[in-house]
């Protein structure tokens, strides 16, 4: 099926408060002018402040539902959000790869909440790592996110040696030196990405923003560092929209 507008699917949680996961990034892919189509690998009950509980679809339903919208849709990016654990985004990402190589991937590694809440529930394989990340174009953590993918004491360590295998997007906002300070880093070269205010405020789900909004832009057909400098200003947008964890889209 062809759309007037660039297809990108969201793999990830449903969020009943709408600030994260699924209903966060089709906020975005609407905003971008792309179209977002959605598939959910859990069932979340939480609000801004807390996280209550988490029912896990089977990975086995989730890749069902890949298969349907992949062969049915044109689908140019795919952001992939919370999952069970490496295992199941290791099937998810290979059968990603098996119906369009060329398809992009982001992955937004959220391995612990905001709130505390720890969703990956097994040990980061070394080599299921390697083999996931050879098969994505481009992962966004923070800093914390970072050094559990590859234990340092130095986050921009831990991308680096990442970024052997895909382009790695460093977040800034548990940066205490460097504030909101993003670093891409590919095979060879790093690019530093700094923001336009300094009055943001913290917001619920804003990872997710960010890597649905590069997801967007990559759709779009710009190319990483441009998708990922205005995404960018998306989120400031987005963390200056209101005081609240709760921010908005449209202001």
């Amino acid at each position: 099926m062809q759309l007037d507008r660039p297809i990108v699917l969201s793999i990830a949680g449903l969020d009943p408060s709408a600030g994260a996961g699924l209903l966060a990034d089709i906020k975005t892919f609407e905003k971008h002018k792309v179209y977002g189509l959605g598939i959910c690998t859990a069932q979340t009950l939480q609000t801004e402040t807390d996280f209550l509980s988490v029912r896990w679809e089977k990975v086995e339903n989730i890749i069902l539902a890949i298969e349907k919208m992949m062969m049915h849709y044109d689908v140019k990016s795919v952001k992939i959000g919370i999952v069970e654990n490496i295992s199941s985004l290791q099937k998810i990402v290979l059968a990603i790869n098996n119906l369009n190589k060329d398809v992009k991937i982001i992955i937004d590694p959220v391995i612990r909440s905001g709130t505390g809440f720890n969703f990956w529930d097994e040990e980061i394989d070394e080599e299921k790592l390697k083999n996931i990340l050879s098969g994505v174009f481009l992962i966004t953590p923070n800093y914390e996110e970072a050094v559990q993918l590859y234990p340092s004491n130095d986050a921009k360590k831990s991308a680096k040696e990442l970024s052997k295998y895909c382009n790695v997007l460093l977040k800034g906002g548990h940066n205490e030196e460097e504030k909101g300070v993003d670093y891409l880093y590919s095979k060879n070269e790093v690019k530093k990405i700094t923001g336009e205010t300094d009055n943001a405020f913290p917001k619920h789900g804003s990872g997710c923003v960010l890597s649905s909004a590069i997801s967007a832009n990559l759709a779009l057909g710009l190319d990483l560092i441009t998708s990922c400098k205005n995404a960018k200003k998306y989120i400031e947008q987005f963390l200056t929209s209101n005081e609240t964890l709760l921010g908005y889209h449209y202001v």
